[in-house]
Parts: C-alpha cells; structure tokens; sequence
C-alpha cells in the first residue's frame, strides 16, 4: 500500500500523466539529438533547451500542483463572528461551516479553499493555493508539445523522405514508437489546450467552475424580476489576473476572506447558495425503493435504457435496497439523483447520495400508507 506522502502519487491519473511526459520527452530527446543536433548548430541548440526547460517546467509544475494542495479549510471552522454563520453553509463531514468559495470534495473528504473542480490528472483539487501551479502546469505541457510535434514529425518525414540521412536508421520499433508519441502530443495539445483556455477564462473572470455554475443558476432564477444577480469577486481582468497568477505561484490572500466589488459583501454569494438549496428541497420528492440498487455504474439488470443512459458525470452512484427511503433532488428519463439518511456506526446521522436507475423506485404520495416488504402483518 502507498503511504504518504506517496498516496497522492500512488493513482492511476499521475501514474498516466507522468508516463505520457516521459513518452514524449524521452523520444523527443532522441529524435532532436539526430535531426537537429545541438552540438552542431546553435538553432539546434536553442531548440534542444527550450523543449528541455518546457519539459522540466511541466513536470515541476505538475508534482507542485500535487503537493502543494489546494488548501484546506480547517476542521470545525467557524466564522469569526458567530451571527454570520447564518449566511454560510455546514459540512456534516469536516463538522465546520464552510467559508466563502469553500466546498467540500468527496474525494478529497475535505471542505477545499476556492475550489474550481478536482483532477483525477493530479489526484487532488485544484483551489487557492495550487491553481497558478496548475495553469503553468497545462501551458508548460501544451508549448512543449508543440516544440515536440514539431520536432518528431520533423524526423519522421527525414526518415522515410528515401533520401540520405546523416544518423543510423531507426528500427521498426522506434518508428512506431515515435509516431506513437506524435499522436500523444497532438492528443495534449487537443485536450489539454482546451482545458487552459477554460482555466485562463475562469482567471480573467476570477469565477471557478462551480461559481460559474452557481451564476448560471442564479440568473435562472431570478430571471423576469428586476433583482439581478452580482457576482461579487470579479473586479476587472488585471485584478483578477494578479490574484492568481504571480512570479512565485503563490496566490493573494488566506482562502478565507476575499476583495469584492463595490455593493457585495463577503456572504452575496453564500446567501444565493442557501437560496438555491432551499428552492431545491421545495422541489424534492420523496421515492421508496422497490428493487435494490447495487451502485455499479452500468448497471445490466434495469434494461438497455439505463445501461445506454447512465450519466456522463463523476458524481457517485448510491447502493440502495429495498424499503429505503431516498429524497430526489434531479430527474432524468432512466435515472434519479437522490439523497438517504442514514446513522452510522456512531450513531451520528450521514447523508450518502448519488445516482440510482429510476426502475427501483416509486414516488411517495403525500398521506400514503404502506408497509416495508420484510414487515410482517399482524
């Protein structure tokens, strides 16, 4: 078993990242050093160096982005004054309130600092104090690919040009092994380029994924009546910038108390959130589960509608069995998104929630009567 501080590392997601770097290093490397040596002309040079540093930029950056954390809430956190505990939200799992632009990650099992979403990539959230770590990280990975793209595709095209060339020929196992890598690059230019750019947005608009979520929701909601939704913490693109993006990597401010705009305050945001919950439990419904749920996520004994239908999302599937009790929060045609309560070994209540195949359960009535299935008549 991985133990830390090697736990972090010890996953699936850096264990991939960390091998693609290595791929593509490694045959750039080689194929730089007989297409265009360094030690024979100074553009060689200069191209050996900047894939050299871009390649050790995004692994620096990658293992800093792991370690360094997004900062976590304390445990039992409070607000400094006890009456504004009322604008802010409770984690039952940290037994604390959760700050402005704090939220809990189940994964993590921690109430996260300025949380924007977790990476399965770097087997952590990204939050106040690794986001920049992060960014760099994505940039450092999707310029030096480029240089290497460049670079490899450069060499197969000398290699099978039938022309002369000034190095041995390669072996089968190499070429392939060098197209092989083209196609990573060109795959982390695609994918990771795009996630920069949705990073670099929610920077400039100092908005992480799950405020841009809650905006979004917000003016839904009050859409038609002439009380608009502010975001409070964005206060130009230079401001935000600064706020994320330093020399060092290491933010502005403590994750806990933030700069808002003329008008907000620290809780405008957390008082939208506990409107938003409490519209969402006027709209739950009650169902009682009638077939058991085993919490697969591609369940293969509900029907092909559910196993074609399962939900795109990493959010948990819940385990459920007959009798259970679950309050719904969202619908979908096959599945059902809901919430049970339950005491643990403790004896304190928990809330487990997740998906579940809408075919094993029926909505509760208001006024009606029934009998669990393991419940004897008298």
């Amino acid at each position: 078993m991985c133990v830390d501080p090697l736990k972090k590392i010890c996953h699936w997601g850096p264990f991939t990242a960390l091998a693609i770097i290595k791929v593509i290093t490694l045959m750039t490397i080689h194929c730089s050093r007989q297409w265009w040596p360094p030690q024979e002309s100074f553009s060689g040079a200069v191209n050996f160096i900047i894939f050299f540093c871009l390649s050790g930029s995004t692994l620096f950056h990658f293992i800093s982005a792991i370690y360094e954390g997004p900062g976590y809430l304390p445990l039992k956190w409070i607000p400094e004054k006890a009456t504004d505990s009322q604008y802010l939200q409770y984690c039952s799992v940290c037994e604390g309130y959760k700050a402005p632009r704090s939220h809990h990650c189940r994964k993590c099992r921690r109430c996260v600092m300025k949380m924007d979403h977790h990476c399965p990539w770097i087997n952590n959230c990204v939050g106040h104090y690794n986001h920049c770590h992060f960014v760099a990280f994505l940039a450092s990975a999707v310029a030096g690919c480029c240089v290497s793209t460049f670079t490899l595709v450069s060499w197969v095209m000398t290699v099978l040009s039938l022309r002369p060339v000034s190095f041995p020929p390669p072996s089968v196992f190499i070429l392939i092994l060098v197209i092989f890598s083209i196609g990573l690059s060109i795959g982390v230019i695609l994918a990771v380029g795009t996630l920069l750019y949705f990073q670099l947005l929610s920077i400039v608009k100092n908005r992480t994924e799950i405020e841009a979520w809650i905006s979004e929701k917000a003016e839904y909601r009050r859409s038609g009546t002439e009380d608009k939704f502010i975001y409070p913490y964005s206060k130009g693109w230079r401001f935000n910038v600064q706020q994320v993006l330093t020399w060092d990597c290491t933010p502005v401010g403590d994750g806990i108390h933030w700069p808002v705009i003329e008008g907000c305050d620290q809780y405008t945001l957390t008082r939208e959130q506990l409107a938003q919950k409490k519209d969402k439990r006027k709209r739950a419904k009650t169902y009682r589960i009638i077939k058991e749920a085993s919490g697969a996520r591609l369940p293969i004994t509900h029907g092909c509608g559910v196993l074609r239908h399962s939900p795109c999302t990493d959010e948990p599937r819940i385990k459920l069995k007959v009798g259970d009790i679950v309050t719904i929060t969202r619908w979908r045609k096959y599945w059902l998104f809901g919430e049970k309560k339950e005491d643990n070994e403790n004896g304190k209540q928990v809330r487990a929630r997740g998906w579940f195949p809408r075919t094993c359960a029926i909505e509760v009535i208001e006024n009606e009567t029934y009998s669990s299935p393991s419940t004897k008549s008298d």
